[in-house]
């Protein structure tokens, strides 16, 4: 004797890759604007910390970038999109408030630390006038910085090692 199907709600269905219309649809908007429909997540807000790390990068060879450097001010999320020229940028912003809270929390914790590093090198090259300890700041924070972009990107594509396995098995 076997047991029914379990039922699954319009949301697991669209979670699991399993599109109605609507879900199909919504999905196509939201890569069209080059948001990632299965996290809901843009990976044009990372430009805002590549922004930063490029300013950083320049400093060793070209000291003066130390100002530039500083004028970078944090953004969230949606303060980075409100304030782009992202054509989407609305729907970047309620696709967020809309994402999956573990994945959303996930992103919002590595974009905190990013954020974090970031204002903390700030403070310190305020205080340190000499070009050699801006650099050397400028070169750890890169160092610290970059991998946590990689990953915020992964979270924003949406890799998840074990759903990519379990994916191409059920293909």
């Amino acid at each position: 004797m076997t047991s029914p199907a379990p039922k699954i709600s319009p949301i697991d269905a669209a979670a699991r890759g399993e599109a109605t219309a609507l879900g199909a649809a919504r999905a196509a908007e939201l890569r069209a604007a080059n948001i990632n429909p299965r996290t809901g997540l843009a990976t044009d807000y990372l430009n805002h910390f590549n922004e930063a790390i490029m300013l950083l990068e320049m400093i060793p060879d070209l000291p003066d970038c130390a100002d530039d450097f500083l004028s970078w001010e944090p953004l969230s999320y949606a303060e980075h999109f409100r304030a782009s020229n992202f054509k989407a940028r609305d729907l970047a912003i309620q696709a967020y408030d809309e994402a999956d809270p573990a994945i959303r929390g996930e992103f919002d914790g590595i974009t905190t630390t990013m954020t974090s590093i970031l204002t903390a090198v700030g403070d310190a090259m305020r205080k340190v006038r000499h070009d050699n300890s801006r650099a050397q700041l400028a070169i750890q924070a890169t160092g610290w910085v970059k991998p946590l972009v990689a990953h915020a990107g992964g979270i924003i594509n949406g890799a998840d090692d074990e759903a990519d396995v379990d994916r191409i098995m059920t293909a």
